[in-house]
């Protein structure tokens, strides 16, 4: 198989929760502990960073990539989901995996994947150790798929275990309370592992104090240890605390690794995590007169803060251009948008798209009004064509929709 037939088959023929959903989820590690197994164990050669968390993750993690490249440090990076290609989730110092290592590993092990059921995520969990062990890096950064306890990614003991914040989403596989999902999330956190929490609430608190505590784990609440943020190149309000929580991360390593993170390294890491990693669709701007803004934002904790972000913009009539998938809480989040607005209601191309009429007919609840379209491309070039200079378009609602867009 080529690449495009690879990953074709990656997708097709076995549960991946980006396109299934709920039935992609596994209930146990018995099949990532199987594969490590049959990979000689990759995970065992790395040394990592574990970053979980309902928001956030991804930029976090993106962050400490670009931070420990400009430290010098060969930087693995494994994040989810993608927007445009597969190889996006597999990185070193900001170059995407190879079509032929892609190839070449799912050939080879193809017949074991088929024998003992292996998910899309699974596989690509696997894929991910086994090219940073051949590799050599330095360091990896593994982004938690989804929860933290039964994630394929926690089979790794890493150096420092990082939760950015817990709120509703997911709650069909995590819990329907902010308790339970924290004490998901905290599954992350192994013994004497030191664990950064990056915001917290009284109930989330607890939990994770006493995980840590159950584990031997120092822990760190980067939102009460770090008084300032240095700027960067990623623009959302809601990384404010993710910068936090990197900061205090490069503190726990300085102090308590062999990897060594000047103030120099750090600055220019955050200024340059674009550029380093090629991270796409956090508040990225895709034209200006009209101001156009992206955003892969779509629960309730960070639409709401991407939501106030817009207010704070300055323009004559306000464009949304809005899909989201059919496992969302509409009554959560459609109240946090904002009433006057051209409303452009659009269904991402995926299986788990929300039909555009249920979406438009929910929104009329919350008076956001609006006409209906086929695709993202249609409504972003309606949008496009009724803005005028002083106009501002948002895009988002689900990771999907930006996905569609021309993002470069």
């Amino acid at each position: 198989m080529n690449y495009q037939e690879t990953t074709n088959w990656m997708f097709n023929q076995l549960p991946m929760y980006q396109l299934l959903g709920a039935s992609a989820y596994k209930e146990d590690l018995t099949n990532i502990k199987l594969l490590a197994a049959h990979l000689d164990n990759p995970q065992n050669q790395l040394k990592c960073i574990h970053v979980a968390g309902t928001n956030g993750k991804g930029s976090t993690s993106h962050m400490l990539a670009s931070v420990l490249q400009e430290a010098g440090y060969k930087v693995g990076l494994y994040t989810s989901p993608h927007l445009k290609d597969f190889r996006e989730r597999i990185k070193i110092n900001g170059n995407d995996i190879s079509e032929d290592f892609v190839i070449e590993f799912v050939a080879k092990h193809k017949d074991f994947f088929e024998a003992n059921d292996m998910s899309f995520f699974e596989m690509s969990v696997g894929l991910a150790f086994d090219y940073f062990a051949a590799e050599k890096t330095d360091i990896a950064i593994i982004e938690v798929g989804l929860g933290g306890r039964l994630d394929a990614t926690n089979i790794i003991t890493p150096l420092v275990s990082v939760i950015t914040n817990i709120d509703l989403d997911h709650m069909q596989f995590l819990g329907n309370t902010t308790t339970a999902i924290a004490g998901e999330k905290a599954g992350i956190i192994k013994p004497n592992v030191p664990v950064v929490i990056g915001e917290y609430t009284e109930e989330t608190e607890a939990v994770f104090l006493a995980k840590a505590k159950e584990n031997d784990a120092p822990i760190y609440f980067a939102a009460d240890l770090i008084s300032g943020v240095f700027p960067s190149d990623l623009l959302g309000d809601y990384q404010f605390h993710n910068k936090k929580t990197v900061q205090q991360v490069v503190v726990v390593l300085n102090s308590q690794t062999d990897f060594k993170v000047s103030i120099d390294n750090l600055k220019s890491g955050l200024l340059n995590t674009i550029k380093n990693t090629g991270l796409q669709g956090r508040w990225q701007q895709l034209g200006e007169n009209p101001k156009i803004i992206c955003d892969t934002a779509h629960n309730k904790h960070g639409l709401a803060v991407v939501m106030n972000q817009i207010q704070k913009e300055t323009f004559k009539n306000l464009h949304i251009v809005l899909g989201v998938v059919n496992d969302k809480d509409l009554d959560s989040i459609l109240p946090l948008f904002p009433q006057k607005a051209q409303y452009y209601f659009c269904r991402p191309n995926s299986s788990r798209g929300l039909s555009t009429e249920i979406l438009q007919d929910a929104a009329k609840k919350y008076n956001l009004f609006g006409e209906k379209y086929e695709s993202v491309e249609l409504a972003f070039a309606e949008a496009k064509k009724n803005a005028s200079q002083n106009d501002f378009i948002y895009v988002g609602g689900s990771t999907f929709v930006v996905a569609e867009l021309p993002l470069n």
